[in-house]
């Protein structure tokens, strides 16, 4: 098994020897010969979808249609019809019958990468076609059929989603029939130096330039650097490292000017979780506004019981900031007004919008490098964009 399992690396250009990258390679490749779904998971940047094309070429349908379909891209108002297509007149601008993914990938494997950003409407669409086959395209009321195998991706816990009202248990049960996890690149940190030079050897002869080298400091720098963005980040350092720099020896110093350790980006991310916490970060900013304002109210109460006790002559100097010379200077009325200003009060919204404008602006109005970097979907992000 370990000869199948590099010669699947050299077919699909896998790196590294890492246990259990190993293990979910021979996972993919024993799976391939049912017909059973499969759940890959790991965080954004892995490279989960190597892993559904193993599958699909390791298979008896790779002599037919994979299509990979990205979820969370598509905007929620249009996902059904470029699932399951649309008949003639079904809505505005439909002036011709069209076929959806699955149609087109009858006999063959649909990759649905994100499928945790599925709107619960179409989840219950979808556990219909796993479970018989069938679908009705938008706006018929004929029902078809299709042998369409399906491998699922997810960077989120789906779990949590579960729990959360967010995701269809019975739908997680049935697309899960075989779960592959995908190791995170800061669990293979013995892979890492050979990937970054794999990537920056392909860059240098793209361009006709010598390759760059990296110095001993800057390998370790490399080996301890958290890698939240995992393989597409370090392919993006490489490449980037290998055209803008002039010298071909690449020491740690350089190496932070693209890789800081502490990033001034505004994302939240727990190396612990699969899924990515900035709406959670969002929830916890709409949570201290609320906190302020209840302190507001709470300050307000302790000025009327103040106010009252002062007025029925109940108070001692000792409450008046233990100080007697306050009360012999200031009168009933003149109590010390503790109060928070209203410029101080956090508009959630508008640090939502601004931090969409700005991963907008420095990605030029990229939207899935913007929502990876915000870390929520391309879904939420365009959702986000309408909004503001």
């Amino acid at each position: 098994m370990t000869e199948d399992i590099q010669a699947i690396k050299r077919k699909f250009g896998i790196l590294g020897n890492n246990n259990e990258l190993n293990r979910a390679i021979e996972v993919a490749v024993k799976v391939a010969v049912t017909d059973m779904s499969v759940l890959v998971m790991g965080e954004s940047g892995v490279g989960k979808e190597v892993f559904s094309k193993i599958i699909h070429q390791c298979s008896s349908r790779k002599h037919n249609k994979y299509i990979a379909v990205n979820c969370g891209a598509i905007p929620e108002g249009t996902i059904e019809s470029e699932l399951f297509g649309h008949v003639k007149g079904a809505f505005t601008n439909a002036d011709r019958d069209r076929k959806g993914y699955f149609a087109e990938a009858d006999k063959g494997t649909i990759f649905l990468d994100e499928v945790g950003e599925l709107p619960m409407s179409m989840q219950v669409k979808l556990l219909r076609v796993l479970e018989s086959g069938e679908y009705i395209p938008v706006g018929s009321s004929k029902t078809l059929h299709c042998d369409v195998r399906i491998v699922a991706a997810t960077n989120v816990n789906l779990l949590s989603a579960i729990e959360k009202g967010l995701f269809r248990e019975d739908l997680y049960y049935r697309l899960n029939q075989i779960s592959i996890n995908i190791p995170p690149l800061r669990e293979r940190k013995d892979d890492i130096y050979m990937l970054f030079m794999r990537f920056a050897v392909d860059q240098a002869e793209k361009y006709n330039m010598p390759h760059i080298t990296l110095r001993e400091d800057a390998r370790e720098y490399l080996k301890q650097y958290p890698w939240n963005g995992n393989v597409r980040q370090l392919k993006n350092v490489a490449e980037q490292i290998s055209i803008i720099e002039t010298s071909r020896s690449i020491d740690a110093q350089t190496l932070k000017r693209y890789i800081p350790l502490q990033s001034s980006l505004p994302v939240l991310f727990d190396n612990n979780k699969e899924e990515s916490v900035s709406d959670d970060a969002f929830q916890t900013l709409i949570q201290a506004k609320r906190d302020i304002e209840l302190l507001k109210n709470e300050v307000s109460q302790l000025k009327d019981i103040v106010r009252t006790i002062i007025t029925n002559g109940g108070i001692s100097n000792t409450l008046l900031l233990n100080n007697p010379q306050n009360a012999q200077n200031n009168s009933d009325n003149e109590i010390i007004d503790v109060e928070l200003n209203n410029e101080t009060n956090l508009n959630i919204e508008d640090l939502k919008k601004q931090a969409v404008i700005d991963a907008l602006k420095r990605h030029k109005g990229k939207r899935k490098e913007a929502a990876e970097e915000l870390g929520i979907s391309d879904r939420t992000l365009y959702r986000k964009i309408i909004e503001y």
